[in-house]
C-alpha cells in the first residue's frame, strides 16, 4: 500500500465528531395555525460561532426559541423534526432543565431585571448551579465587562450598551457549554457594536463556549462566526463558511449593502429577486 493510499485510508476511518447542536428537519407552529419554521435544519460544532442571517420574519429568533424551549410562553411549538443537544433530543423540555443541560439564551432586547442592580442580575444568571464559584464568575465577567463593575446602582439606568454585556455576562455566570445570542447589535452605536463583537470573540477564544449567533448586522456577525446559514421563509436557503457568504454576490447583494460588480442597477436590487432565487 503506498504512502498516500495508507494516509486516506486512515482519513477515512477516522469518525466525524457529532456537532454539538442539531436541529433537524423542524417545523413549529403557532396557536395551533401559523406555520414559522418549515423544515428548518442546521448544526453548531463544539466551540464554534455560528451565525444565523436573514430579513425580518425569516424565523431566525423562533428557531432559538424553540432550541431553549421558549416556545411554549408564546403558544408555539415543534410539531415535527428533532433538536438535539449534547447527544440528547431537548425538543418538548423544559426551559429551566434546558439551561441546566448547558443553553442559555440571551434574548433580544436584553431583557434585564431593571429594578435589580447589575450585581443581583449577575447572580440571577447562576440560578441553576450549586457550586460555590459564584464570586469568582462574578469577577470573571467584570474582567470581560469592567464598566459592569463601577455600576452599582440599578440595572434600569444602565447605557444600551451597559446592559447588552450584562445580559452576556449573565449568561456567563450560568457557565453554559452554549449560548444563544439574539440580536446583541440591536440598538447600539456602531462603536459599541464592534466592542461587544471583540467581547464574544474572546469569551468564545477564552471559554470555549459555543455560540449560535442570531444578528441583522451580517457584516459584524460574519467577522467573528466561523459558519453561517441565511434563512428565508422559515429555512434555510444558503450556508456556508463565513468566507465563503461574504465572497457570495446574493450575500453582498442583500446582507453586506454591496451589490458586487455585476449588480449596480436599483432595480436589480428588488427583494422578489432574492426570493426568486433562492427559493
Amino acid at each position: 500500500m503506498t504512502e498516500a493510499a495508507a494516509l486516506d485510508r486512515s482519513q477515512a476511518a477516522t469518525p466525524v465528531p457529532a456537532p454539538l447542536l442539531s436541529v433537524r428537519n423542524i417545523e413549529v407552529v403557532y396557536d395551533d395555525v401559523i406555520l414559522v419554521l418549515r423544515g428548518l435544519s442546521l448544526e453548531v460544532p463544539q466551540g464554534a460561532i455560528v451565525a444565523l442571517l436573514g430579513a425580518n420574519g425569516a424565523g431566525k429568533s423562533t428557531t432559538l426559541k424553540a432550541i431553549s424551549g421558549l416556545l411554549k410562553t408564546e403558544d408555539g411549538e415543534v410539531t415535527r423534526g428533532e433538536i438535539v443537544f449534547d447527544g440528547e433530543r431537548i425538543d418538548g423540555t423544559d426551559p429551566d432543565k434546558i439551561v441546566r443541560r448547558g443553553i442559555f439564551q440571551v434574548m433580544e432586547g436584553r431583557r434585564i431585571i431593571s429594578d435589580m442592580t447589575s450585581l443581583e442580575n449577575l447572580r440571577l444568571g447562576a440560578f441553576t448551579r450549586s457550586d460555590r464559584k459564584v464570586s469568582s464568575d462574578i469577577e470573571m465577567v467584570y474582567n470581560y465587562f469592567p464598566r459592569l463593575k463601577e455600576r452599582t446602582g440599578l440595572a434600569g439606568y444602565l447605557s444600551g450598551g451597559e446592559q447588552q454585556m450584562l445580559a452576556i455576562g449573565r449568561a456567563l455566570m450560568a457557565r453554559p457549554k452554549m449560548i444563544l445570542m439574539d440580536e446583541p447589535s440591536m440598538g447600539l452605536s456602531p462603536l459599541l457594536v464592534k466592542e461587544v463583537f471583540s467581547i464574544i470573540k474572546q469569551i468564545n477564544r477564552d471559554l470555549g463556549v459555543t455560540i449560535l449567533l442570531v444578528e441583522q448586522n451580517a457584516r459584524a456577525a460574519l467577522s467573528v462566526a466561523s459558519h453561517g446559514y441565511i434563512m428565508e421563509q422559515g429555512k434555510v436557503v444558503l450556508d456556508g463558511t463565513a468566507e465563503e457568504l461574504r465572497d457570495n454576490e446574493d450575500v453582498k447583494e442583500f446582507y453586506l449593502g454591496g451589490a458586487g460588480d455585476q449588480r449596480k442597477s436599483f432595480k436589480n436590487l428588488k427583494s422578489f429577486k432574492r426570493r426568486k432565487r433562492w427559493l
